[in-house]
């Protein structure tokens, strides 16, 4: 039987690929076979993660790229296609976490937060989608948020659970118009996991009781949890699934 899982061959461009979950995944997709392309703005950090990935047997490049500046985004597109001939998959795995209550926040904290998390997944997208388009082939993987779906009593998450909400509906946009050249495109929507992001948070006492109240597994998520849900959507065995937002959250969505 053929291995559906199998990435051998595969080239996957994982954005904020210098840390947390971006190297998480990435990892994941080079230990099934794929050749990755990391974006992120921390040369020497990518630099590191490059290394640890090539200690792996893993064929790795990286290109310092910020996922605002649509210029910088396109010169290094250009640069991993020249290097591989083609983009396979795309991880959208750039992302920030700004939280204040409503009523206080910083417009320029909001803007951030939007630009980054929503616009900066669209800018990528759209460049990496030419050459798919044109390949007739694609697997495009944005990561959204439980908060995709909910908010949370507590924590002034408006700007943060607006951007990934517009990320999980922006999946479904961009998989209607890219169906018929063969692209498919959804997003993972994970709970609380340990990264550089959320150290804080997750560091925070008053979050465990958080946690236990709205997560029914009563934990945040482990390292290599969001592994599978990776490797399912940018294999050959999603090809009749797009448009789609999986929420790995322990039950966080359910209650």
């Amino acid at each position: 039987m053929k291995n559906l899982f199998d990435l051998n061959g595969k080239v996957a461009l994982v954005t904020g690929g210098s840390s947390g979950l971006g190297v998480q995944l990435a990892t994941a997709l080079g230990e099934q076979g794929a050749k990755i392309a990391l974006f992120a703005r921390r040369e020497e950090k990518l630099k590191n993660v490059q290394k640890d990935l090539e200690a792996k047997g893993i064929e790795a490049m990286y290109v310092v790229t910020d996922v605002l500046d649509t210029d910088n985004i396109a010169e290094s597109v250009a640069k991993v296609r020249d290097r591989y001939g083609r983009i396979d998959i795309l991880v959208n795995g750039a992302g920030v976490a700004v939280f204040h209550p409503a009523e206080e926040q910083p417009i320029a904290d909001w803007d951030r937060t939007i630009d980054t998390n929503l616009n900066g997944v669209y800018y990528v997208a759209r460049e990496v989608g030419k050459v798919m388009v044109e390949q007739k082939y694609g697997k495009i993987i944005n990561i959204g948020s439980i908060h995709s779906t909910v908010a949370m009593t507590g924590l002034g998450l408006s700007a943060y659970v607006a951007a990934k909400g517009g990320v999980k509906l922006l999946t479904k946009a961009l998989a209607t118009e890219w169906a018929k050249y063969n692209i498919t495109v959804n997003a993972i929507g994970p709970a609380y996991f340990e990264s550089e992001m959320t150290a804080d948070i997750i560091a925070d006492k008053e979050f465990e009781d958080v946690v236990k109240t709205y997560c029914p597994m009563g934990r945040v998520g482990a390292q290599g949890e969001l592994n599978g849900a990776v490797i399912y959507f940018a294999s050959d065995a999603s090809s009749y699934t797009t448009g789609q937002l999986l929420s790995i959250d322990g039950g966080w969505t359910c209650i």
